[in-house]
């Protein structure tokens, strides 16, 4: 079993203009075509069992919409010997009803939700993202943020690694995933800011972006048991990416398997 646990897809009316503006933004080209069709061959193609699909709320009143969708991509009739896809929730920090939105998602079996502070316009320690963390922790939700850099908002860090320290300390989430190893592109800071805290990493993006030494460092300091396999699809390749984790020097087979699938399995209850 192969998890990824951080890949992205736009419902097929919408994927290619979504894309097309991503991508004059963040200046890569995709690895696929952003629909979930193109996301279930690009996971056949890599020999990866399951896509953690992520979606971000960036309007308050998208919740509906993407909840809808993201309903869809889990009740879609998959291929029975084939890969399949999971999606996860989304909320947005000025959802006034956040308290109602956050059952709904646990009523309709979702395990998780996405935030993105970034693209949220909004500081991950903001009053407003504490006051959801801790409603999800009485649910048993668990949520997964963009870390670090994004090319966004390439003069403001909307989730920096004192940011993450701070809303630890003061909220104490049960489940919280860092994205991007805790930080992109600040990794020098997740070391001495994030590493023991209890919180999961993920190793999206970061990967095909960052000096294995210390990817590998970080993993080790941090602990396996806390760290999820994930790619940023559309962003990197999937096949490229579990390739080269797989050729990692420095990491058991143990410890590999834990962070392929053992501790996203845990997470999703599956």
């Amino acid at each position: 079993m192969i998890i990824d646990f951080h890949t992205h897809i736009f419902p097929e009316k919408i994927a290619e203009k979504a894309l097309a503006k991503l991508c004059g933004v963040i200046h890569l080209e995709p690895s696929m075509n952003g629909t979930m069709d193109g996301l279930l061959a690009s996971l056949k193609e890599a020999g990866m069992d399951l896509g953690v699909v992520l979606p971000t709320v960036t309007d308050p009143h998208q919740f509906d919409s993407i909840l809808r969708f993201a309903c869809y991509v889990n009740e879609y009739a998959y291929p029975a010997d084939g890969p399949r896809l999971l999606s996860l929730g989304g909320i947005h920090p000025e959802s006034a009803n956040y308290k109602e939105q956050l059952s709904l998602l646990r009523e309709y079996g979702f395990r998780g939700f996405k935030i993105h502070p970034d693209y949220q316009g909004t500081e991950f320690c903001d009053i407003r993202y504490k006051r959801i963390l801790d409603k999800a922790s009485e649910l048993g939700l668990f949520c997964i943020t963009h870390t670090g850099y994004d090319p966004y908002s390439p003069e403001h860090v909307h989730c920096s690694p004192e940011m993450i320290r701070e809303v630890v300390e003061e909220v104490a989430p049960e489940k919280l995933v860092l994205a991007h190893m805790g930080g992109n592109h600040l990794y020098d800071r997740v070391e001495e800011q994030v590493l023991g805290l209890p919180v999961y990493l993920d190793t999206a993006y970061s990967i095909m972006n960052m000096d294995l030494e210390q990817f590998v460092r970080i993993i080790k300091r941090h602990g396996a048991d806390k760290v999820l396999f994930g790619t940023d699809v559309p962003w990197t390749g999937q096949k490229e990416a579990l390739e080269t984790f797989q050729r990692l020097d420095g990491l058991t087979e143990e410890e590999k398997e834990e962070i392929l699938h053992g501790n996203a399995e845990k997470l999703l209850g599956l």
